[in-house]
């Protein structure tokens, strides 16, 4: 309770502030930096004319699409470099390398091979998000002491049965942060792609930040960033903390 509260007090503490650089004492010129008021007026009028839920659910079916098959890509990807030592050192380097290019470099690309299509922006949301999945479940597996499955084969447990019942659990855990970092690279990859493909006939939050950019339209800015925020945190809190919660009850951590 009083860590909520003390949240709570520094995000009023950051509004007032905000409020004081804009409105306030007028530090911060409304071209650059809209008010809180000016924002939270065009974010209440953009959902009642339906602009910013019709965005919203166009942006999360491409992020639900390309993030499925980053995922599903990455932990197929990972298991085999787990187990093969002729993947490690040849696709393994490749991912290495890979996860280290920030996403927005795949855009450009993405545009040349695809055009201005949603094929290209999957492209980007993928090549953004696989590689982090594949390292991360790689080093999940990897981490499951071999003592489990010498003493589970010792018990007669041979193949996959000892990868369904003794190593993959093991390695939830850190599959769950795999998974966890996946999503996060797949969100900003999916902004970055947005705003590079533009030319489409529907319109996500990225395409509105483009646009109110292009416009000089700061308060729209302002409010798909805080959207983008939100749809972050509350993806944490609803999805992935309570599946947190429910591996480290049913493990004793």
């Amino acid at each position: 309770m009083t860590t909520r509260l003390l949240s709570l007090g520094i995000g009023l503490i950051a509004l007032g502030l905000w409020q004081a650089a804009t409105d306030g004492l007028g530090l911060v010129s409304p071209l650059l930096l809209p008010s809180p008021a000016a924002t939270c007026s065009y974010l209440i009028d953009s959902i009642m004319d339906g602009l910013f839920p019709g965005a919203l659910l166009v942006t999360i079916k491409r992020l639900m699409t390309g993030y499925g098959l980053g995922l599903t890509l990455g932990l197929i990807m990972g298991l085999m470099l787990s187990v093969s030592p002729v993947a490690r050192g040849t696709l393994g380097l490749t991912a290495l390398g890979l996860q280290t290019l920030p996403s927005v470099c795949w855009a450009p690309l993405a545009i040349l091979w695809f055009g201005q299509t949603e094929a290209a922006m999957y492209f980007v949301v993928v090549m953004g998000s696989v590689w982090a999945v594949a390292m991360a479940t790689e080093n999940a597996v990897s981490s499951v002491p071999p003592i489990y499955a010498r003493a589970a084969q010792v018990m007669g447990s041979r193949g996959w049965h000892t990868w369904r019942t003794v190593i993959l659990p093991m390695a939830l855990p850190g599959l769950l942060s795999g998974a966890k970092l996946g999503w996060a690279f797949a969100w900003r990859s999916l902004m970055a792609a947005e705003i590079y493909v533009t030319i489409i006939r529907r319109f996500g939050l990225g395409q509105l930040l483009h646009f109110g950019r292009e416009l000089n339209a700061m308060e729209q800015v302002a409010a798909v960033m805080i959207v983008i925020i939100a749809v972050g945190l509350i993806t944490d809190r609803l999805l992935f903390r309570p599946i947190e919660r429910y591996l480290k009850r049913t493990r004793g951590l």
